[in-house]
Order: structure tokens, then sequence, then C-alpha cells
């Protein structure tokens, strides 16, 4: 048996976009029209900080092992750091404009980000020094970005179609997709030592295992425009379809499932597995969702 449940914030139209569980076992997101970072206890308790650069455009969310809260601030062109004591740093990226957008902690407690315009990959040190790789395709737009099983970092690029791969000395290796046009977006590690991805335009959930085979596995329902993906607490991938209005679960055999969500156009974005066990979930209609399996 499955249950959702959705807790509407009190802001209107704050925009709830990336989420992720903290060390402190709260959920914590982005509100990208609020200007906020926003704090939700498993009992839909809420408590919001606010951004100090003005519509700075906050959108991937990750909580690292130290337990602090890192972000992108997509259009004031910066990485936040909200602290466990809740004093919220910022880091000016080098280049004016470059749409900094997914980010993630690396294996050795490194802070990792994609630059969707700059077409880099930037990585801050523990020391506050900030390092930016080019990508060899220009304009491949660079999107989400997660540690991968093998020491390196994977990465989405959008507009090159490809999955792209990192090391901590910034050697970086390409690999194209089968599909088309098919925009890669989320990516996760799954439970069998591959990355799985979304296909925003080819409606497809992708794998590729650390030596480059890639396989692909069409949704079932048309035009689900998925978004982000996250391993369950079941050794399933569950992902956002932002266009269908449902949270979708493809097992490592490539076998769907497919949830709507109760409020219509609720335009899931961010998905994150729970400090409960639950799938949580942003809704850009101004509320976070919880998916439990009963």
């Amino acid at each position: 048996m499955l249950k959702i449940e959705e807790y509407e914030l009190l802001d209107i139209d704050s925009g709830p976009y990336g989420i992720t569980t903290g060390k402190d076992g709260a959920l914590w997101f982005t509100q990208h029209k609020a200007n906020q970072i926003g704090r939700m206890t498993v009992n839909g308790e809420f408590t919001h900080f606010v951004v100090p650069t003005s519509n700075a455009g906050v959108l991937s969310i990750v909580s690292t092992t130290q337990g602090d809260v890192w972000f992108t601030e997509n259009k004031a062109n910066k990485i936040g750091k909200l602290t466990v004591t809740g004093e919220i740093i910022e880091y000016v990226l080098p280049y004016p404009d470059s749409a900094p957008f997914g980010i993630t902690e690396g294996h050795n407690g490194d802070i990792w980000f994609t630059e969707m315009n700059g077409n880099r990959i930037g990585r801050i040190l523990p020391s506050g020094e900030m390092i930016e790789y080019d990508l060899p395709n220009p304009g491949s737009s660079p999107s989400f970005i997660v540690a991968g099983p093998d020491d390196a970092i994977w990465f989405t690029e959008n507009q090159s179609n490809q999955i792209g791969r990192i090391t901590i000395l910034g050697e970086v290796s390409n690999y194209l997709l089968p599909t088309k046009n098919a925009c890669p977006v989320g990516i996760t590690c799954g439970p069998d030592n591959a990355l799985w991805f979304v296909e925003i335009n080819g409606n497809k959930i992708g794998r590729i295992t650390p030596s480059g085979t890639i396989s692909e596995y069409s949704i079932p329902t048309a035009n689900a425009r998925p978004h982000a993906i996250v391993e369950g607490p079941d050794r399933a991938l569950w992902f956002s379809e932002w266009g269908s209005n449902q949270i979708g679960r493809i097992t490592t055999k490539g076998e769907f499932t497919e949830y709507s969500i109760p409020t219509q156009n609720a335009e899931p974005h961010g998905i994150v597995l729970g400090p409960d066990g639950a799938i949580w979930f942003a809704e850009e209609c101004n509320k976070i969702g919880r998916l439990s399996l009963l």
C-alpha cells in the first residue's frame, strides 16, 4: 500500500525546487521565488532562512556529512552555504553569468557544482578555495551532478546530450546518449553501482556503468518530463515527472510504476529519500510532498 501526503507552505508562491535530507534529520529545500532556504521536520514544522542576496535564484541543494547545507544561486552567480549555526556564507564565482545549477558533496568533502552557462564544473575546497574545470564541448549546459561509485564525479550535459565524468584531477570523459536530443537532467548513484539519470525530452530513464555502458528505459506515460531521481528505500529508483504530475519508480530490471500526485499541476521537481524512509519531493505549486510505502 502507498500513501501520498502534501504539506502546504505558508508563503504564497514560494517556488520549492530542490530538496535534501539534512544530517539533523529534517528536510531542507530551496524556494527560488521567495529567495529562501526552507527547513521542514517530518512532523510538518517549517523554518525559513532568507538568502542575503536578493533574487538569487536558489535552485539545487545538498546536505553534507559535516551538517552544513549548500545550495546554488543560479541568478546571483554564487554558491551558498548555510552552516549548522544558521549563518549563510556566499561564494562568488570568478566568471559572471556562469549560472550555477547542480551541487553535490565529493568523496573527500569538497563541494562540486555545475555551471550551466559557464560550461564548467566547479569545486570548493574545505579552505574555501574555488577551482573550475572547463568542459571540452562548448555549450554543453551541465546540469545535475553526483558523486559516483568510482571515486569520480558524474554529471548530465543537458544540451550536448551526454553524461560527463570528472576525476579529482579534473580529467573529463563524455558519453553520448543513444537517444538524440534526450536532454538529461537529474542523476543519482544507484544500488547497483551504476549511475541512473532522467531524460526530460527523451522521456526515458537512463543507466550508465562506470565503464560507460548505457541502457535506456522508456517511461510508460508520454511527455512525463522527468526531472530529478534518487535511490529509494527499496533498492529502486524514484523520480519526479514534472509534465505528467506523477512520481515514478523504476527497478534495476527496468520495471516501471507511476503514482499520481493529488494536487493538479503540482510541478514536482527535487526528490530525496527522507530520514523516515519515505520519498519526499518539492512541488513548485508551493507544497512539499511525501510518498510512503505503508
